[in-house]
């Protein structure tokens, strides 16, 4: 038996996505004439009370996306020191945007309206580039899967509206965050200019995310993505197991949510463990003590069929999944629990 925990991005379509798939009706895309792909970007509209919505290939294309609609080169984004725009996006906001980041010193990835307006430039002053945006992400990726208090969100929003900023979210696991939080995803389109949304993380479609705002700005959006090179002909195919995911995964993140915590438990109990952070979410991150190394846990881990991912700087990270079923959930318990190092 194979349990992989490295991410959630290893998922794999069920054989009821793949007949869901299968059945689509699909036309190309490009000329936006998929049918399927125009109803999962109303679907995803409707959910967050917004206008219009994209379809993209990656949940980065969508980010930077949504950066190159709210910059111009030579600018500023505000955004936390772990955010992911910054660390795992290939250096795309420089590349793409010509844009530099001020890095907030945030709550494992979480920043605070406060610490937003004392990042934001004197537009006046012409030495320092001018801020135009700032990004948020939620749940927190690197943060361990961390939710915000959408009331920091409104914070932040009035701070963006006295300064004119743009607010942009990188909601690539915003699924896990409302249902961990039974946050109303109608009130992030009152709060947000953008939203990025994944379908191939908790959700377990094999591709696919959106950027969602309104209408003037996704068709703007479209053209971004044309340069950026993410059109796509018959993709309803892929467009269809979003919708299924939609319509079937979204409540059972509470699965991974619950087996993530229980594994934290558990690793709060053993000797060789020496810091577990809080769990919210699927996300686990977790030190072990400083006279072990990482990659002997990883390899004896490996050895009883368990992958698991290391950050670096003394944290490790296990991801809970929809293709993590119970009966793994069990064993992985009873292994920990057995492990010695």
């Amino acid at each position: 038996m194979e349990i992989n925990l490295v991410s959630d991005t290893v998922t794999k379509p069920s054989q009821e996505m793949l007949r869901f798939m299968f059945r689509a009706e699909v036309g190309d895309d490009v000329y936006k004439q998929d049918p399927t792909v125009i109803q999962l970007e109303a679907k995803v509209a409707e959910i967050f009370g917004m206008e219009a919505a994209l379809f993209f290939p990656s949940g980065t294309m969508a980010n930077q996306t949504a950066i190159k609609l709210h910059t111009q080169p030579g600018e500023q984004l505000i955004a936390d020191k772990w955010a992911h725009v910054y660390n795992y996006e290939g250096g795309g906001v420089s590349f793409n945007s010509g844009v530099s980041c001020c890095l907030v010193d945030g709550n494992r990835g979480m920043i605070t309206a406060d610490q937003v307006s004392v990042s934001i430039n004197d537009p006046e002053f012409y030495h320092s580039p001018l801020t135009s945006l700032v990004c948020v992400e939620n749940t927190t990726n690197k943060g361990g899967g961390a939710c915000y208090d959408f009331e920091e969100f409104k914070k932040i929003r009035t701070v963006c509206d006295a300064t004119n900023l743009k607010l942009h979210l990188d909601g690539a696991r915003i699924w896990n965050a409302l249902v961990a939080t039974n946050d109303n995803p109608l009130a992030y389109g009152k709060v947000f200019d953008t939203i990025s949304v994944c379908l191939s993380k908790g959700l377990g479609a094999p591709i696919g995310s959106l950027l969602v705002s309104d209408k003037v700005t996704i068709n703007k959006a479209l053209r971004i993505r044309k340069i950026l090179g993410g059109g796509m002909r018959q993709v309803g195919y892929l467009a269809a197991a979003g919708i299924y995911a939609l319509d079937n995964n979204i409540q059972r993140l509470a699965e991974d949510h619950r087996r993530a915590k229980e594994l934290g438990i558990i690793l709060k109990s053993l000797n060789w463990i020496d810091t577990v952070e809080t769990v919210e979410t699927n996300i686990l991150i977790f030190s072990i003590q400083s006279n072990i190394k990482q990659s002997i846990l990883i390899e004896k881990l490996k050895m009883k069929g368990i992958s698991i991912s290391s950050l670096g700087h003394g944290k490790m990270r296990i991801v809970t999944h929809l293709d993590y079923r119970e009966v793994m959930h069990t064993y992985v318990l009873e292994t920990l629990q057995k492990l010695s190092l």
